[in-house]
């Protein structure tokens, strides 16, 4: 029975990663939130433009968000930071969240401006951080959410880092973990695979759904999915077509049963395999695989990308060699072995299975300790309404 060493929270989750999370309920309020947070060692801002004049789905999906965030099992306790007039309910939101871990909230327009509120929202940060323990405990796998994701993609995506993900995700599963992929614009042409695998037709039809709505988004402005997709980096980097660019990025998604379709940001009801609905840009997608409890996060890239998660370790996957070569300082794990025939694609996922143990117990992935995204501006929430 594999496991890993974690911190366990009163509501019974288990955190990889100990941090205070600071959350501007709107985007009005950032400064704020960065100020408090840079000056306490423990705390991370959660920085993002959206809260107000939104319409109403698209204000329910940012307070999902933000609520998902303040949830995650990495977060040990969660200050809100409000201007007070947002459309954003944040007494709701640390209402929710209170009944989970400590949380508080201040608002800027009650506190009488930013010098007063960084001040208050100091002493509570610092009050949040010296109540964290570092006692962890071995734990089964059944406790983790892994989330995937590949950005920058080549064609070594398709062939070598997707694939050896897949691999590790299978074994995840079968030990009992939750792992959560996305990406809804780059599953188009490659829908029919996914839903096959569904374990019922209730969640095939989901999958379905999911990608038709984002078609008709599309084409209700005109445009169509396949001028945008693949992505000109992904042509230089050898891919040609957007069903061949999804077919090698479903892959990292193993071949387990899908267990259901998420909404963008919300968090599983069980263990197994869930599709979220997600767009393809790194900063959204990694926002809302946090905010749907995922403890870590693994990034596939062919041609090269650097982006971390302030709350969640992302661990950097990549099987091009000179990739590998060129930006060592962001990538974790090379698996270029496979294209040249070092290393079978079972292997390298084997060893991609591994890493996440000892992520997950705690050791650094390239991000963390480059302090990448640590600031938190490299966040921001997936609406689908235009702002009002």
């Amino acid at each position: 029975m594999y496991k890993y060493s974690g911190y366990l929270r009163k509501d019974g989750s288990i955190g990889i990663r100990n941090y205070v999370a600071v959350i501007p309920t709107v985007g009005c309020v950032n400064e704020v939130a960065s100020r408090i947070a840079t000056q306490v060692d423990g705390a991370v801002p959660i920085l993002h433009h959206q809260g107000c004049c939104q319409l109403k789905p698209d204000v329910d999906t940012v307070t999902r968000v933000l609520e998902g965030i303040g949830k995650n099992p990495n977060v040990v306790g969660v200050l809100l930071v409000s201007l007070g007039c947002e459309a954003v309910d944040t007494k709701e939101i640390e209402k929710h969240l209170k009944m989970l871990k400590p949380t508080y909230s201040i608002c800027l327009q009650k506190l009488g401006g930013i010098t007063k509120t960084v001040e208050r929202g100091i002493n509570i940060v610092q009050s949040l951080v010296s109540n964290i323990t570092n006692t962890t405990k071995e734990v089964n796998l059944n406790s983790l959410v892994v989330g995937l994701k590949c950005g920058a993609s080549d064609a070594t995506s398709g062939i070598a880092s997707n694939p050896a993900v897949g691999v590790a995700v299978d074994k995840l599963i079968e030990n009992g973990a939750t792992v959560i992929f996305g990406e809804t614009t780059e599953v188009l042409g490659a829908e029919e695979v996914l839903a096959k695998r569904a374990v019922t037709a209730e969640i095939a039809s989901g999958i379905l759904k999911k990608i038709e709505e984002m078609e008709h988004r599309a084409k209700s402005m005109g445009v169509d999915m396949r001028g945008s997709q693949p992505t000109p980096g992904n042509i230089r980097g050898g891919l040609t077509t957007i069903e061949e660019k999804s077919l090698g990025a479903i892959i990292k998604s193993g071949t387990k049963p899908i267990n259901g379709v998420l909404e963008y940001g919300e968090q599983p009801s069980d263990c197994g395999l869930y599709f979220m609905d997600t767009p393809g840009r790194e900063i959204e997608v990694l926002t809302g695989l946090a905010s749907g409890g995922c403890q870590l996060i693994l990034f596939t890239t062919g041609v090269g990308a650097p982006q971390g998660f302030p709350l969640c370790p992302v661990i950097k996957i990549s099987g091009n060699k000179n990739t590998c070569l060129n930006l060592k300082e962001h990538i974790d794990i090379d698996v270029s072995t496979i294209i040249s025939g070092e290393e079978t694609i079972i292997q390298a996922g084997e060893r991609i299975f591994r890493e996440i143990l000892e992520v997950a117990s705690g050791k650094k992935v390239k991000a963390e300790l480059l302090g990448y995204d640590k600031n938190g501006i490299n966040i921001d929430i997936y609406t689908k309404g235009p702002v009002i």
